[in-house]
């Protein structure tokens, strides 16, 4: 699902070859390529090796280079698991599911990410301190107005060297508060509240791009968010289960070809009968009882029809007779 491939490779026992397949391995679809001939027909499996070396300059170890080895792989030998697309971007290999939706998964992650900046910066509370710097000089002034920034910002803490209670400069609240300086008669000195932001509810635009990305990804925006629990929603979902459902049968049957071609080339190497083994099939369960049972309901339906057109006995009945 999340590459459109799975590369598998089927180890056996080279000794006992008619134990058949012993174990799979998953290779890392980064490092495997599909080679196809000009007619479209798989010829084999490349898969790539690369090796880390330092390479030696002026006997100091320089920057490390990466020699890539290349080893070729029977096409028997690795399984390939692919999410068909009629993409040619993609072609040979498999589509990701969660292709159309990386754009916006990053448009998300950073409304997320802004929207918990602007939570930090906003949300808390700050203060105005009115200092009043009577009739001083502009210069005068601005000292005392530091002076009395640094008396409210310092910090008290035990110093375990002297034993005593010591005061330090505390920098990191240095943006939360303001310091104004006041001249004029009747105005005083005085400390006023700033409230935080208000908006912190409103999230409307990361619910948009995550509806979005649950459109994108298929996946019923009612299977992840929590509404009221009214029968409406109840039978709202029943819909979008057999909905949701036919989505996880395409990817089904991309998951059975894999499936049978590991299962038949077992049977093949413990001996079986290619006929018997090229009639196997395997199919994955119903991933919904409600498409199962409304698949249930048409078929009974169509058998009524059947039967109440025979009833009306306009059409004549077929005999079949073999020799």
């Amino acid at each position: 699902m999340k590459y459109g491939d799975c590369f598998i490779e089927l180890v056996v026992d080279i000794e006992n070859i008619k134990k058949g397949i012993q174990r799979i391995k998953i290779l890392d679809p980064n490092y495997i390529y599909r080679i196809e001939n000009n007619l479209g027909i798989l010829t084999d499996f490349l898969q790539e090796i690369p090796i880390q070396t330092d390479s030696t300059i002026f006997g100091k170890i320089g920057t490390s280079t990466m020699q890539r080895v290349v080893t070729p792989l029977d096409k028997n030998q690795i399984v390939h698991f692919r999410m068909f697309t009629s993409d040619p971007t993609y072609y040979p290999y498999g589509k990701s599911i969660a292709a159309a939706a990386r754009s916006i998964y990053k448009s998300l992650k950073m409304m997320e990410d802004a929207m918990l900046i602007y939570r930090l910066t906003r949300a808390p509370e700050r203060r105005i301190f009115y200092i009043d710097t009577g009739n001083l000089p502009a210069s005068k002034a601005q000292m005392y107005l530091e002076e009395q920034k640094s008396k409210f910002k310092k910090e008290k803490y035990f110093n375990r060297a002297t034993g005593e209670i010591d005061a330090r400069f505390n920098p990191i609240s240095q943006d939360e508060d303001f310091f104004v300086a006041v001249n004029g008669k009747g105005s005083g000195t005085k400390i006023d509240t700033l409230k935080g932001a208000e908006n912190l509810g409103e999230v409307d635009d990361v619910k948009y791009f995550r509806d979005k990305l649950l459109a994108t990804l298929k996946i019923p925006k009612d299977y992840i968010v929590e509404k009221d629990q009214s029968p409406e929603r109840k039978a709202n979902l029943s819909q979008l289960d057999v909905k949701f459902a036919r989505v996880i049968v395409r990817v089904q049957q991309c998951i059975q070809i894999g499936l049978e071609t590991i299962a038949k080339r077992h049977l093949l190497v413990k001996g079986f009968p290619a006929l018997s083994v090229s009639k196997l099939k395997i199919k994955l369960p119903e991933p919904s009882d409600m498409s199962t049972k409304r698949q249930l309901d048409i078929d009974e339906q169509k058998a009524r029809v059947v039967q109440a057109v025979k009833g009306l006995n306009i059409f004549p009945l077929a005999i079949v007779t073999g020799k």
